[in-house]
């Protein structure tokens, strides 16, 4: 997993650069060559980008040490630091947990996490920028995961470049544990482990898809209760590629209900009341919720563990679904 990736992004403002490997730079590791050929940005950096697919070789992702050739085609939409256009803005922010090193925030869904195209304000970005200024020094405001505008919970915030570097490392050693709630369409009668690549849809690149070559990608997944047309899983991720648990679900046949991108519409149950019809069709986001973040303290090294409240609606959809069309529990 790498440093900016989670299972549900925003995509953020980036600068692209279009151009040839110069034949000096032939048989350097992708990386070296990035570094040379870009001295802007860190090497740290632009490796990151490499495994994150922003920076691409030939059309195709590759490994940031893979080797280069004269003339071969690189393609790298090279992220944006906070600007100074990004101001801070009174956005009230539900902190989990506070201390000189980190942030631990409860995310509401609606919230977009970056300024970007259509959303230059009321960002999170902007309600931390509001809540400490300092933050406008670190990479990203100190954001190291994002989750998507509509999808809820827990999240982690760097304070300092020190704990901006631990838990980026973390990231990417896969050592940060996230676990979360997803209301699927369907029953599913018992947990599982997804394995599938996953990459840009070739048929449509806002979405994300299983794809053969695309990048390892591993889901696992339990039932923790079921209804008589859904099911509500705890998931838990082993990688970290965008829309992954939205991807994945939707790939074994149970989408996330509300899902406007990847879900299959709406799933009512044989004989459904008018009442639980309407409460469906009124949940307009896909019912996904980060319950749990844990990862090593970058400062003390012990390891911390967070829990984020599910939004309203959710639990009152979860509640509505226990009433109005119960099953079993796992």
């Amino acid at each position: 997993m790498n440093d900016i990736i989670d299972t549900e992004i925003e995509a953020p403002a980036s600068d692209r650069f279009d151009f040839r490997i110069n034949p000096e730079l032939a048989g350097k590791r992708f990386d070296q060559a990035l570094a040379e050929s870009l001295p802007q940005f860190s090497r740290s950096r632009l490796s990151g980008w490499i495994k994150d697919g922003r920076a691409t070789l030939n059309g195709a992702t590759v490994r940031p040490k893979d080797s280069v050739h004269a003339g071969d085609a690189v393609i790298v939409n090279a992220e944006r630091d906070i600007q100074i256009t990004d101001e801070p803005e009174a956005i009230g922010l539900d902190i989990l947990f506070e201390d000189r090193d980190v942030i631990v925030i409860n995310k509401p869904p609606g919230l977009v996490v970056h300024p970007g195209a259509g959303n230059a304000r009321g960002t999170l970005v902007n309600a931390l920028l509001h809540h400490d200024l300092s933050l406008r020094e670190l990479p990203r405001a100190g954001i190291v995961h994002r989750l998507d505008k509509d999808t809820s919970g827990a999240m982690v915030v760097a304070k300092t470049m020190e704990a901006h570097a631990a838990l980026v490392a973390q990231l990417s050693e896969r050592e940060v544990n996230r676990r979360y709630v997803a209301l699927v369409n369907g029953n599913l009668i018992a947990g599982g482990r997804i394995d599938a690549p996953i990459d840009r849809d070739p048929r449509d690149r806002i979405r994300m898809a299983v794809v053969e070559g695309g990048r390892d990608a591993i889901t696992h997944y339990r039932v923790l209760e079921r209804f008589r047309a859904h099911t509500l899983l705890s998931c838990q991720l082993e990688t970290g590629r965008t829309h992954q648990i939205r991807v994945h679900l939707n790939h074994i046949r149970h989408g996330i209900l509300g899902d406007p991108l990847y879900g299959p519409g709406l799933k009512l149950p044989k004989a459904a009341s008018p009442a639980l019809i309407e409460c469906l069709r009124q949940f307009k986001r896909q019912a996904l919720h980060a319950a749990e973040l844990a990862f090593e303290h970058p400062r003390t090294k012990k390891q911390v563990a967070f829990s984020a409240v599910m939004p309203e609606d959710m639990e009152e959809l979860i509640a509505f679904l226990r009433r109005a069309s119960p099953l079993e529990s796992a």
